[in-house]
């Protein structure tokens, strides 16, 4: 009797199944003979000839992201590498998590030979991170500094059907470049830069050095008149979303900001809210150390973008030349002790050619005297926008007062706001005196007292400053008088 149908079918899957476990068995023998045997170079060559000849015959076509272009770290790779460690698809199984000592958050990345699957405009792409041994002397990762003589080349491989290559290219990609800096930003730690002047001419990297910014201010928290506030939330806002309209009107994206007010009245403190709120690093340039225009120049070019520049007490930190002297001048020597940072220099950096080095930059100067600079640091275009930091007043002193004593309302504060209408007082002076007592009776009895004996020291501090303006005018006068007898005689 000829064989039933259900027995051919099940004869013939055996041998199917016989036949491809023996493939299967003699490609996995063959595959550990490679490895073991076989150089690294070697089984390079011939695994890429093999992908190479099964890839004719499909419809995918696969991107290689290598870790580094030439010399230089592959900014896509390094993209890539942010982007995709907030990625989990349902073939990812293992990630690697570090958080580096100074840092607040984690850093999560592929492990190796893992898969991500990621879905952009309702295609599917997927990534695997490739890496290999490399056994040689001359191949030194520089971003690994504890890598030794056997080196790991790492790469990113992006696969996706052929007919999306112009999406991947065109949207895709810098997609990604712009997530990965959105998400860098968000998760950064803020830093402050000061100079280290013995590298400025050693290596450029290394002239800023970082450290860690702990600074609680917020804009919540600063005793300034909301109104103040407001407004320098609506042009911080407004700043970070003009990008392309700087670029339309052909201005470098910068804002410069003046800070002026007597001593003790916020203008640190409202820098650090600043770098807060917006998220930037805060690089703190002391003038006064720098020996001339091309340090400075140095310095600048170093920061990083998405930064605040400081420079505090700009009317005292250095004696700039006249710009109308350095233009007649001759030339100075490289390295001559005369040799300064000038006001042209500065100019040049905050509205000149120089000034387009950088983008989303914010410019900080901070003075206790603006009648002291010069015109030129003042027009639009430098210092955009000037801001007041004055005397305390009574909006100010109830934010500190729920500040330092939890309190929004008192039967004290009456007083205390009818003693801030004549008297100049800081916001740090009545800071300190709140802090003294926890209990609020106390810590506002003692600042009515302060007030009161601070407004009898301005009253006297200025019936000694009229009484010498007076004499002073009186010896000009007698002067005067004697110059003028002289010349009758």
């Amino acid at each position: 009797m000829a064989p039933s149908s259900s027995e051919t079918k099940l004869a013939t899957a055996k041998t199917v199944l016989a036949t491809a476990a023996s493939i299967a068995t003699t490609a996995m023998v063959a595959r550990t003979v490679v490895q073991d045997f076989l150089p690294h170079e070697m089984q390079d060559f011939l695994f890429s000839g093999i992908r190479t000849f099964f890839s004719r015959f499909s419809n995918r076509l696969t991107m290689v992201v290598e870790e580094f272009d030439g010399l230089v770290n592959n900014q896509i790779y390094e993209a890539a590498e942010t982007y995709l460690g907030s990625k989990v698809s349902p073939s990812t199984h293992r990630l690697k998590v570090s958080k580096p000592e100074k840092e607040k958050n984690f850093k999560i990345t592929m492990e190796s030979n893992e898969e991500i699957l990621d879905v952009f405009h309702g295609v599917k792409f997927n990534w695997v991170l490739v890496t290999r041994q490399v056994e040689s002397k001359y191949l030194h990762n520089p971003r690994d500094l504890n890598s030794t003589l056997r080196s790991e080349v790492r790469s990113f491989e992006l696969s996706f059907h052929k007919k999306h290559r112009d999406l991947v290219i065109n949207s895709y990609l810098p997609y990604i470049l712009e997530e990965s800096k959105s998400m860098k930003q968000d998760k950064k730690t803020l830093k402050i830069f000061t100079v280290d002047y013995e590298n400025l001419y050693c290596n450029i990297v290394d002239a800023w050095i970082p450290t860690n910014l702990d600074h609680p201010a917020t804009f919540n928290k600063l005793a300034l008149d909301s109104e103040i506030k407001n407004f320098i939330l609506g042009d911080l806002e407004r700043f970070l979303k003009r990008r392309e309209y700087y670029r339309k009107i052909g201005k470098a994206w910068k804002r410069g900001y003046l800070l002026y007010g007597p001593p003790g009245t916020g203008k640190s403190s409202l820098i650090a809210a600043m770098a807060n709120y917006l998220n930037f690093d805060v690089y703190d340039l002391e003038l006064t150390e720098l020996r001339s225009n091309s340090e400075l120049r140095r310095l600048l070019i170093a920061m990083a973008n998405r930064s605040i520049l400081v420079i505090e007490d700009i009317d005292c930190t250095i004696e700039f030349h006249d710009r109308t002297a350095d233009a007649d001048a001759a030339p100075v020597p490289h390295g001559s002790e005369d040799q300064k940072v000038t006001l042209s220099g500065m100019l040049n950096f905050i509205d000149g050619l120089w000034s387009s080095c950088g983008d989303e930059r914010i410019i900080v100067f901070t003075t206790n005297h603006k009648d002291k600079l010069d015109s030129a640091l003042l027009r639009p275009g430098r210092m955009d926008v000037h801001v007041h930091m004055s005397y305390c007043t009574p909006c100010g002193f109830e934010l500190l007062a729920s500040n330092y004593l939890g309190i929004k309302n008192h039967t004290l504060f009456e007083e205390v706001e009818q003693q801030l209408h004549i008297t100049d007082v800081t916001p740090a002076e009545v800071a300190e005196q709140l802090i003294q007592s926890d209990h609020p009776d106390t810590a506002l009895q003692g600042l009515i007292e302060f007030l009161k004996a601070k407004k009898k020291e301005n009253e006297e501090a200025k019936a000694k400053k009229d009484q010498e303006a007076e004499l002073q005018a009186k010896d000009c006068n007698e002067k005067a008088e004697v110059v003028n007898n002289d010349d009758k005689n």
